[in-house]
């Protein structure tokens, strides 16, 4: 089943109002068992949605991890969106946070590119409408789930710049691969200019303290070059996803 579809919210509308708003609730404190239950099937519910919206995704998928705040025509956003067009060339879904920012420019890459553009959007107080750029897209209340989605179903990760929720991604993927949970996918950073605080803080201090071994800072990669991002992704995804690749591609947008 082609996922080349027109942007449109997943249909199950009775269900998403169902689990809209419950995530707050659950997370609000103790409360009698009959609650923590609802709360249970709501997110059960959740999941149900995630894995039939990805059921029928056949290629790969990389995910870009990045800040909602970056305009049109800044240097992050212009990056993350030539990131997107090279992994859509070389085969690749990708897949975002649906929202703007760096998230709109790696899906708008996708489609130029000629791919498939998707999107894991997140519920918030002040709403982060879907980009424009999304061939298909999923809406959830719950950034737990959200974060299960958005690394279940993809093989490798790109990471721009961004804040905390970049930041948690980020680390929550790291260590799942460094607890050997998920596959040694390949997570690339990219801004080196950015990152490069965050690789000293973690060499000398969390490095030098003892709190991870030496070898975990080769976990994530850095470059700022999008042609290098791709190549260092089509090496490393695992041989599972890598045979599910396209030998070519023809179909980029000018």
């Amino acid at each position: 089943m082609s996922l080349r579809k027109q942007p449109s919210a997943h249909p199950e509308s009775l269900l998403m109002q169902r689990v809209k708003g419950v995530e707050a609730q659950f997370l609000a404190g103790q409360r009698d068992r009959g609650a923590d239950l609802e709360s249970a099937v709501q997110t059960f519910l959740e999941f149900l949605r995630g894995y039939e919206f990805f059921g029928d995704m056949h290629q790969p998928c990389v995910t870009v991890f990045g800040s909602a705040r970056f305009p049109a025509g800044h240097r992050y956003y212009t990056l993350a969106r030539a990131v997107g067009r090279g992994l859509a060339e070389a085969g690749f879904a990708v897949m975002t946070g649906g929202g703007p920012g760096i998230m709109e420019a790696a899906n708008r890459g996708a489609r130029e590119g000629g791919g498939v553009s998707l999107g894991c959007n997140i519920i918030l107080p002040h709403e982060q409408k879907p980009n424009r750029y999304l061939d298909r897209f999923i809406e959830m209340d719950h950034f737990f789930v959200r974060k299960v989605m958005l690394v279940k179903y993809s093989c490798a990760f790109v990471v721009m710049p961004g804040g905390f929720g970049t930041l948690d991604e980020t680390f929550e993927s790291l260590t799942l691969i460094q607890c050997r949970k998920i596959a040694r996918f390949p997570v690339v950073l990219m801004g080196t200019e950015f990152w490069q605080h965050l690789r000293t803080f973690v060499r000398n201090s969390l490095i030098a303290e003892g709190t991870i071994s030496p070898e975990d800072l080769e976990l994530a990669r850095l470059t700022d070059s999008p042609a290098e991002a791709v190549k260092l992704i089509r090496q490393a995804v695992p041989a599972s996803c890598r045979k599910r690749l396209p030998k070519t591609r023809s179909n980029a947008r000018p």
